[in-house]
């Protein structure tokens, strides 16, 4: 009787104080289902945890940086300057999607409707200055990304509150429940005030910042070389999630002006490892002595995770590209099959999803559940929706692509548009001829551009290429400034709150909007999906009646991603048995002396 009396006692006073009763306590957590790793467990599985420390990984990246901020709002940051600095409260693996456990945070604590999070901080952590992280420290990193970080950041996590519960509590209060962005909050970047204090957070500089992760830059020169050197008192290297990696004393990049350089200097071993972009490259070039004799190694590392939505991206904002008529018609342009056969060794698959390899990606016709979330909007989205399975156009890779050209002038003339006496396509009632520009940045790009520019010339369409530099390219992609640019739309496991930075009218100055779309069926389609995060039939319901209706807009014109990563390397590493599901796990390797021992002085 008096055991109840205390339990009642509690509850009641837990009312009065305005705490939900159902709060849990945990040292980590998953955004669906269970983590993979129970309490306490000893290291990731795809880890060697007896893998030697030392010796040096060098890579190689193209183009150029500017700046050591990958933060700045402008400027070119150097490769690995976000990963390398800056711990986060906690961390994920590889081999699972959404779940995170502890790194700067030990536990988490937090009520049934995720209205709140309290991150309970390691009374071990610390900053590569000394400094202990306490709560304050970490409010000041959250503060920080709020008034000097990129718009998305701000609009994101608008409404959010921080407070210092003592030093090693922080409780971060929502405007309302929200699992997804709560769980957000738990890839907080950990900034160090002796250094922060005096930066801002939006200016690119070339001071070496103080951070809080394992490494810190060694030695550099500017746009052409930095080399990042383990911390040797890092606090957080026998942490249960780092057992086993961060194995390399130092990682090195060198910068190279294009890949065709890179590649050379790799085979006459200027660095260690190489990931190849381009299909006829891996099918021709990697012969030779060094490859024959076993001292590059040549492997395909299976890739398991979703797939990135590479694309041609159309700018909506353009007046001749406002028209999905128009879009649809110039997507028959590209023949996919000829570029696969010709160019590509048929290596690639054919992208047709915003969710490739997911269970979210649509197909067939929709189910009940889908139609459900997209009857509503019936008379505002492309009858196709309802009817057909979303397919890109496909050829049969012979080149001749008359029947699709046929297909892509029908609908130009729907929308207004026809071939004129002197073979240029112009709109019916203005007389603009169709020119636009295509911005990239990649000279392997540019290649196949040009297939694509031929086609367009062929329906009257004018498309110049413009190869730009990475810097005027990044600058010129985060104001908006193209008709049609080549980039990608990052891959998901699951449809989660990050899609409003890429699609919601209310984000158009996001840097990840590539299309500049503002269109309310979308705004309505995100927003389900932000409020279903929990429901894991509705999130695919909402999930593929997305995609299905993203698809049929022909905001892009789809291209082709590789399931596998196509890497070679100086035979010089050591490798962990299991290859981590949704990464090449090189963080997981480590130099293993005697191989490289046995290499030619380089």
């Amino acid at each position: 009787m008096a055991k109840k009396t205390v339990l009642y006692l509690c509850l009641a006073l837990a009312a009065l104080s305005g705490v939900s009763a159902q709060v849990t306590v945990a040292s980590s957590i998953a955004m669906h289902g269970v983590p993979k790793y129970p309490d306490g467990f000893a290291h990731f599985d795809y880890v060697n945890p007896a893998a030697p420390k030392g010796g040096t990984l060098r890579s190689s990246a193209i183009g150029t940086y500017d700046n050591f901020n990958r933060f700045a709002d402008r400027g070119v940051p150097a490769t690995g300057s976000g990963a390398y600095f800056y711990d986060t409260l906690m961390t994920g693996s590889l081999d699972e999607p959404e779940s995170y456990y502890p790194l700067v945070a030990e536990k988490i604590e937090y009520p049934a409707d995720f209205s709140w999070i309290i991150f309970h901080l390691n009374p071990k952590a610390r900053t590569q200055d000394g400094a202990k992280i306490t709560a304050d420290v970490v409010i000041f990193s959250f503060e920080k990304f709020m008034t000097e970080g990129v718009p998305q950041y701000r609009l994101a996590n608008k409404g959010i509150t921080a407070v210092a519960l003592d030093q090693q509590r922080v409780k971060f209060t929502l405007p309302q429940g929200d699992k997804a962005l709560a769980l957000g909050l738990a890839t907080l970047k950990i900034l160090p005030k002796s250094f922060w204090s005096t930066h801002k957070l939006s200016d690119p500089f070339t001071d070496i910042p103080v951070g809080s992760g394992a490494y810190t830059v060694k030695n550099f020169r500017i746009g052409q070389y930095l080399e990042y050197e383990r911390v040797p008192n890092y606090w957080g290297k026998d942490l249960p999630v780092n057992v086993g990696v961060n194995n390399f004393d130092r990682v090195r990049y060198d910068y190279y002006r294009d890949s065709t350089v890179a590649f050379e200097a790799f085979k006459a071993g200027e660095f260690d490892f190489y990931e190849e972009s381009v299909a006829k490259n891996w099918a021709t070039m990697y012969t030779g002595k060094q490859f024959d004799s076993g001292q590059i190694v040549k492997e395909l590392i299976s890739d398991e995770s979703p797939h990135l939505f590479q694309a041609f991206v159309f700018n909506v904002q353009r007046p001749f590209f406002s028209d999905r008529r128009v879009r649809a018609a110039l997507s028959y342009a590209l023949d996919f099959e000829w570029l696969n056969k010709n160019y590509f060794y048929g290596q690639y698959t054919r992208s047709r999803s915003y969710f490739n390899n997911t269970d979210y990606e649509a197909k067939g016709l929709p189910s009940a559940d889908e139609l459900a979330v997209l009857n509503p909007i019936k008379d505002k989205i492309p009858a196709e929706v309802f009817t057909k399975e979303y397919q890109p156009s496909s050829t049969d890779g012979s080149g001749n692509i008359r029947v699709q050209l046929r297909q892509s002038l029908a609908l130009l003339k729907e929308a207004g548009w026809e071939i004129g006496k002197d073979g240029k396509l112009a709109n019916v009632k203005t007389g603009e001829r169709m020119a636009f520009e295509l911005l990239i940045y990649s000279q392997t790009t540019e290649r196949i551009a040009t297939s694509l520019q031929k086609n367009l010339e062929r329906l009257g369409v004018t498309m110049t290429v413009r190869l730009v530099d990475t810097t005027q390219f990044t600058k010129r992609m985060r104001s908006l400034d193209y008709d049609m640019i080549w980039d990608g739309y990052p891959a998901f496991f699951y449809p989660s709150t990050e899609l409003q930075l890429l699609w919601r009218s209310d984000y158009i100055d996001s840097t990840y909007n590539l299309a500049g779309v503002q269109d309310p069926t979308i705004d309505y389609l995100i927003d389900g999906i932000v409020a279903r995060q929990e429901d894991e039939k509705g999130l695919l319901a909402w999930g593929r009646a997305l995609d299905r209706v993203l698809c049929w807009n022909n905001y892009a014109i789809p291209m082709w991603y590789m399931p596998s990563h196509r890497v070679a390397y100086w035979n010089k590493f050591g490798k962990p048995k299991t290859v981590p599901k949704y990464d090449m796990g090189v963080d997981t390797w480590w130099v293993d002396t005697a191989k490289e021992a046995k290499l030619p002085k380089r």
